[in-house]
Protein backbone atom coordinates (compact mmCIF):
# COMPACT_ATOMS: atom_id res chain seq x y z
CA UNK A 1 0.00 0.00 0.00
CA UNK A 2 1.09 3.57 -0.67
CA UNK A 3 -0.19 6.63 1.18
CA UNK A 4 0.03 10.13 -0.28
CA UNK A 5 0.43 12.32 2.78
CA UNK A 6 1.37 15.62 4.33
CA UNK A 7 2.99 15.42 7.79
CA UNK A 8 0.83 18.15 9.34
CA UNK A 9 -2.55 16.88 8.09
CA UNK A 10 -4.85 15.72 10.90
CA UNK A 11 -6.69 13.51 8.41
CA UNK A 12 -3.41 11.77 7.54
CA UNK A 13 -2.75 11.39 11.27
CA UNK A 14 -6.12 9.69 11.67
CA UNK A 15 -5.28 7.18 8.91
CA UNK A 16 -1.83 6.50 10.35
CA UNK A 17 -3.26 6.09 13.87
CA UNK A 18 -5.68 3.48 12.51
CA UNK A 19 -2.84 1.70 10.72
CA UNK A 20 -0.79 1.61 13.94
CA UNK A 21 -3.73 0.35 15.98
CA UNK A 22 -4.34 -2.46 13.49
CA UNK A 23 -0.67 -3.41 13.08
CA UNK A 24 -0.48 -2.28 9.44
CA UNK A 25 1.76 0.76 9.64
CA UNK A 26 4.88 -1.03 8.37
CA UNK A 27 2.95 -2.24 5.32
CA UNK A 28 2.33 1.32 4.06
CA UNK A 29 4.86 3.21 1.96
CA UNK A 30 4.64 7.00 2.44
CA UNK A 31 4.60 9.40 -0.51
CA UNK A 32 5.10 12.93 0.78
CA UNK A 33 3.27 15.12 -1.69
CA UNK A 34 1.75 18.59 -1.82
CA UNK A 35 -1.88 19.14 -2.73
CA UNK A 36 -0.83 21.21 -5.75
CA UNK A 37 1.43 18.44 -7.09
CA UNK A 38 0.19 17.15 -10.49
CA UNK A 39 1.11 13.61 -9.40
CA UNK A 40 -1.54 13.72 -6.68
CA UNK A 41 -4.14 14.85 -9.20
CA UNK A 42 -3.45 11.68 -11.18
CA UNK A 43 -4.65 9.50 -8.31
CA UNK A 44 -7.25 11.77 -6.70
CA UNK A 45 -9.37 14.20 -8.74
CA UNK A 46 -9.80 16.34 -5.59
CA UNK A 47 -6.01 16.53 -5.18
CA UNK A 48 -6.26 15.93 -1.43
CA UNK A 49 -4.35 13.98 1.17
CA UNK A 50 -4.65 11.37 2.45
CA UNK A 51 -5.01 9.21 -0.64
CA UNK A 52 -4.26 5.50 -0.42
CA UNK A 53 -3.21 3.30 -3.30
CA UNK A 54 -4.02 -0.29 -2.38
CA UNK A 55 -1.90 -3.27 -3.39
CA UNK A 56 -4.44 -4.12 -6.09
CA UNK A 57 -4.37 -0.57 -7.50
CA UNK A 58 -7.47 1.02 -5.99
CA UNK A 59 -7.23 4.75 -5.25
CA UNK A 60 -9.06 5.49 -1.99
CA UNK A 61 -9.91 8.85 -0.41
CA UNK A 62 -10.63 10.49 1.98
CA UNK A 63 -9.89 9.51 5.60
CA UNK A 64 -13.22 7.80 6.49
CA UNK A 65 -12.97 5.57 3.41
CA UNK A 66 -9.28 4.81 3.93
CA UNK A 67 -9.80 3.98 7.60
CA UNK A 68 -12.63 1.63 6.80
CA UNK A 69 -10.49 -0.05 4.16
CA UNK A 70 -7.64 -0.51 6.65
CA UNK A 71 -10.16 -2.02 9.04
CA UNK A 72 -10.88 -4.69 6.42
CA UNK A 73 -7.23 -5.77 6.17
CA UNK A 74 -5.72 -8.29 8.57
CA UNK A 75 -7.13 -9.91 11.67
CA UNK A 76 -6.61 -7.27 14.38
CA UNK A 77 -9.67 -6.18 16.39
CA UNK A 78 -11.96 -4.01 14.30
CA UNK A 79 -12.15 -0.25 14.81
CA UNK A 80 -15.54 -0.12 13.08
CA UNK A 81 -18.02 -2.06 15.24
CA UNK A 82 -20.46 -4.50 13.67
CA UNK A 83 -23.94 -3.29 12.70
CA UNK A 84 -25.90 -2.02 15.67
CA UNK A 85 -25.84 0.77 18.28
CA UNK A 86 -22.07 0.60 18.90
CA UNK A 87 -21.38 1.13 15.20
CA UNK A 88 -23.68 4.15 14.97
CA UNK A 89 -22.09 5.63 18.08
CA UNK A 90 -18.58 5.23 16.65
CA UNK A 91 -19.57 6.65 13.26
CA UNK A 92 -21.27 9.67 14.80
CA UNK A 93 -18.23 10.30 16.99
CA UNK A 94 -16.05 10.12 13.88
CA UNK A 95 -18.31 12.55 12.04
CA UNK A 96 -18.39 15.01 14.95
CA UNK A 97 -14.60 14.89 15.44
CA UNK A 98 -14.07 15.25 11.69
CA UNK A 99 -16.40 18.24 11.98
CA UNK A 100 -13.96 19.84 14.42
CA UNK A 101 -11.22 19.40 11.83
CA UNK A 102 -13.45 20.65 9.04
CA UNK A 103 -14.19 23.80 11.07
CA UNK A 104 -10.62 24.49 12.15
CA UNK A 105 -8.78 24.05 8.86
CA UNK A 106 -10.49 26.89 6.94
CA UNK A 107 -10.52 29.08 10.06
CA UNK A 108 -6.75 28.84 10.23
CA UNK A 109 -6.55 30.37 6.76
CA UNK A 110 -9.12 33.04 7.51
CA UNK A 111 -7.43 34.43 10.63
CA UNK A 112 -4.37 35.36 8.57
CA UNK A 113 -6.44 37.59 6.26
CA UNK A 114 -7.80 41.13 6.84
CA UNK A 115 -10.60 40.91 9.40
CA UNK A 116 -13.72 42.46 7.91
CA UNK A 117 -17.16 41.78 9.42
CA UNK A 118 -17.91 38.90 7.06
CA UNK A 119 -14.68 37.14 7.91
CA UNK A 120 -15.16 37.72 11.65
CA UNK A 121 -18.66 36.22 11.40
CA UNK A 122 -17.36 33.20 9.54
CA UNK A 123 -14.61 32.62 12.11
CA UNK A 124 -17.13 32.89 14.96
CA UNK A 125 -19.41 30.39 13.21
CA UNK A 126 -16.57 27.86 12.97
CA UNK A 127 -15.51 28.47 16.57
CA UNK A 128 -19.09 27.76 17.65
CA UNK A 129 -19.05 24.40 15.89
CA UNK A 130 -15.86 23.41 17.69
CA UNK A 131 -17.19 24.60 21.05
CA UNK A 132 -20.43 22.63 20.71
CA UNK A 133 -18.58 19.49 19.59
CA UNK A 134 -16.25 19.73 22.60
CA UNK A 135 -19.27 20.08 24.87
CA UNK A 136 -20.77 16.91 23.42
CA UNK A 137 -17.53 14.99 23.85
CA UNK A 138 -17.26 16.21 27.45
CA UNK A 139 -20.63 14.52 28.08
CA UNK A 140 -19.36 11.30 26.52
CA UNK A 141 -15.86 11.32 28.03
CA UNK A 142 -16.60 8.89 30.85
CA UNK A 143 -17.62 6.23 28.32
CA UNK A 144 -14.65 6.66 25.98
CA UNK A 145 -12.15 3.82 25.83
CA UNK A 146 -8.53 3.39 24.79
CA UNK A 147 -8.71 4.26 21.07
CA UNK A 148 -10.62 1.07 20.32
CA UNK A 149 -13.00 2.55 17.74
CA UNK A 150 -12.77 4.87 14.78
CA UNK A 151 -14.71 7.41 16.82
CA UNK A 152 -12.19 7.47 19.66
CA UNK A 153 -9.22 7.68 17.29
CA UNK A 154 -10.79 10.60 15.43
CA UNK A 155 -11.60 12.43 18.67
CA UNK A 156 -7.98 12.03 19.77
CA UNK A 157 -6.70 13.38 16.44
CA UNK A 158 -9.08 16.34 16.58
CA UNK A 159 -8.01 17.31 20.10
CA UNK A 160 -4.37 16.96 19.09
CA UNK A 161 -4.95 19.24 16.13
CA UNK A 162 -6.49 21.89 18.37
CA UNK A 163 -3.34 21.75 20.52
CA UNK A 164 -1.12 21.86 17.43
CA UNK A 165 -2.72 24.73 15.53
CA UNK A 166 -4.77 26.60 18.13
CA UNK A 167 -2.64 26.47 21.25
CA UNK A 168 -3.61 30.07 22.01
CA UNK A 169 -7.23 28.91 22.33
CA UNK A 170 -6.97 26.11 24.90
CA UNK A 171 -9.84 23.63 24.76
CA UNK A 172 -9.23 22.01 28.16
CA UNK A 173 -10.91 24.64 30.41
CA UNK A 174 -14.50 23.58 30.95
CA UNK A 175 -13.83 20.03 29.72
CA UNK A 176 -12.14 18.25 32.65
CA UNK A 177 -13.39 14.74 31.79
CA UNK A 178 -12.33 15.08 28.18
CA UNK A 179 -8.98 16.47 29.29
CA UNK A 180 -8.40 13.46 31.57
CA UNK A 181 -9.33 11.02 28.81
CA UNK A 182 -7.05 12.71 26.30
CA UNK A 183 -4.12 12.77 28.74
CA UNK A 184 -4.45 9.00 29.02
CA UNK A 185 -4.85 8.12 25.34
CA UNK A 186 -2.27 10.62 24.05
CA UNK A 187 0.38 8.29 25.50
CA UNK A 188 -0.82 5.29 23.47
CA UNK A 189 1.05 4.39 20.25
CA UNK A 190 -1.62 5.53 17.73
CA UNK A 191 -1.38 9.11 19.04
CA UNK A 192 2.07 9.14 20.63
CA UNK A 193 3.72 8.00 17.40
CA UNK A 194 1.81 10.43 15.16
CA UNK A 195 2.31 13.80 16.85
CA UNK A 196 2.09 16.38 14.05
CA UNK A 197 5.08 18.40 12.89
CA UNK A 198 5.46 21.47 10.71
Amino acid sequence: MKLAYSPASPYVRKVTACAIKRGLNDKIERLKIGTTDPELLKINPLSKVPTLITDDGLHLYDSPVICEYLDSVGSAPKLFPAAGPARWKALVQEALADGILDATQPRRREVALPQDEGRKSYIALQQGKVSRALGEFEKQAASLGTLDTIGEITIGCALGYLDFRFGSEPWRPGHPKLEAWYAKVAKLPPLAETVPVG
